[in-house]
């Protein structure tokens, strides 16, 4: 006997998109079977032509608790995530209050999110300078690499490092490091403006190409894993391609916004649309496309990255006082399929770019893919229905948006975690840890 039976004649398994019927007996996938197969179970769902997806797995989530709660928090971050088909996240170390950079700070995030996560929570550390010696102590708390800015983080607890002290912490532990990839040398400081151009000028994409090129001679001198966070410039994307072909351990990701919207199309005083590094032109965004269908691009996260409105939105429309950060990990499974079919690609192609490869990133082989012996993280998502954005709708703590008024295809109908319906009310999420 199962405890569930989720039936549907489009499921996402290892094999592509096929009519299954999924089996789960505590918390686990037991059996992946074919449509009409006979299994008896406790609960059954058929989802006929809606389609049965693993769960996501967003490993770029600023959740800010403790500290900056009021920006974002543990149930309000989960409970969105649930909302938009991600099951798993992993929290970002900075805008919190110790930022992770710590064992003794670690704790005291994971007492803060003790009880009130609606989806698994797993936590990167931070590299920041002259804390080298607390990262092997770090990682073997359980954290699942480290991160590490090249140029101001926006928060003064969370300084950039140099390169040098970048090949120090790649130096000091075997871990995974990701890297926010701007050059500091090559950003200029945004004069007052409501206009989105201006901006844009102040964070070129010589930034990143410059930081990607800094980044990599770190992975190189050091043998270590460097993974590029939020790539924005396609131009970075050389650099990598001649990277990997060297052998050199070094991925990259970017994220809906980058893949969706588009500079040309961002109106004067939408700081909604601010993030760093920045929403470039149409013509890079179909670049950064190319790259995620050859495989160049491993995985698509949200930088789900939430403040307060005032913070967000000034009254003057300035987009060099905004606050730079989207908040998207609700929204990031109907923006992305929306885009991806348009452009002829396949539900498969979405679960792997932000399911299976996330979770392979971060070691976590037991999520993100519909399989005998993973947990029973599943999605109800309707690929064909179709809604339109209002932020009242939307769960994480401040719902800004600068997808408000888009009609979005795509519409998760049902979260599971492990087997049970996330209902946003009584929370089971479970933390994490690379040994999960």
């Amino acid at each position: 006997m199962m405890d569930l039976v989720v039936r549907s004649r489009r499921a996402v398994t290892a094999d592509g998109e096929r009519p299954a019927a999924v089996g789960v007996r505590e918390g686990v996938i037991v059996e992946v079977a074919g449509y009409d197969a006979v299994l008896d179970a406790a609960e059954e769902h058929d989802l006929g032509d809606d389609a049965l997806l693993p769960g996501l797995v967003d490993t770029h989530v600023h959740v800010n608790e403790p500290g900056r709660t009021q920006w974002e928090g543990f149930p309000t971050a989960t409970r969105a995530a649930a909302a938009g088909g991600v099951t798993a996240i992993v929290d970002m170390p900075l805008n919190s209050l110790p930022p992770t950079v710590d064992v003794d700070a670690l704790r005291v995030k994971q007492a803060a999110a003790t009880g009130q996560c609606h989806v698994d929570v797993g936590f990167w550390g931070g590299a920041i300078p002259g804390n080298a010696g607390a990262l092997p102590g770090l990682h073997e708390a359980g954290v699942f690499g480290f991160k590490a800015f090249l140029a101001d983080s926006g928060v003064p607890e969370f300084p950039p490092v140099s390169p040098i002290e970048l090949a120090a912490a790649l130096s000091a532990v075997d871990a995974q490091f990701v890297v926010h990839a701007e050059d500091p040398f090559h950003l200029h400081e945004a004069a007052s403006s409501a206009a989105y151009p201006d901006f844009l000028a102040s964070r070129p994409p010589e930034a990143e190409h410059a930081a990607v090129r800094t980044a990599i001679d770190a992975a190189r001198a050091g043998g270590r894993r460097v993974h590029i966070l939020h790539l924005s410039a396609a131009g970075a994307l050389p650099l990598i391609r001649r990277a990997r072909a060297e052998g050199l351990r070094v991925t990259a990701e970017t994220c809906p916004h980058y893949l969706a919207l588009a500079a040309e199309h961002v109106p004067p005083g939408a700081t909604e649309f601010k993030c760093c590094p920045p929403i470039r032109e149409a013509a890079n965004a179909d670049l950064l496309w190319a790259a995620l269908a050859a495989g160049e691009i491993t995985c698509v996260v949200s930088d789900h990255s939430p403040c307060t409105p005032e913070l967000k939105r000034p009254d003057t429309g300035d987009f060099a006082a905004a606050w730079g950060g989207i908040a998207s990990v609700q929204l990031g499974l109907p923006v992305i399929w929306t885009a991806a079919r348009a452009r002829g690609h396949s539900l498969p192609d979405v679960v792997s770019w932000m399911a299976r490869r996330p979770a392979d990133l971060v070691g976590l082989s037991r999520k993100g893919r519909l399989a005998v012996g993973a947990d029973a993280d599943l999605v109800a998502f309707a690929p064909d229905a179709s809604f339109t954005v209002d932020p009242a709708a939307l769960h994480h703590r401040n719902p800004v948006t600068p997808y408000a008024g888009q009609t979005l295809t795509g519409v998760v109908r049902a979260t599971w975690l492990r087997g049970r319906p996330v209902t946003g009310e009584t929370p089971h999420g479970r933390f994490l840890t690379r040994e999960s």
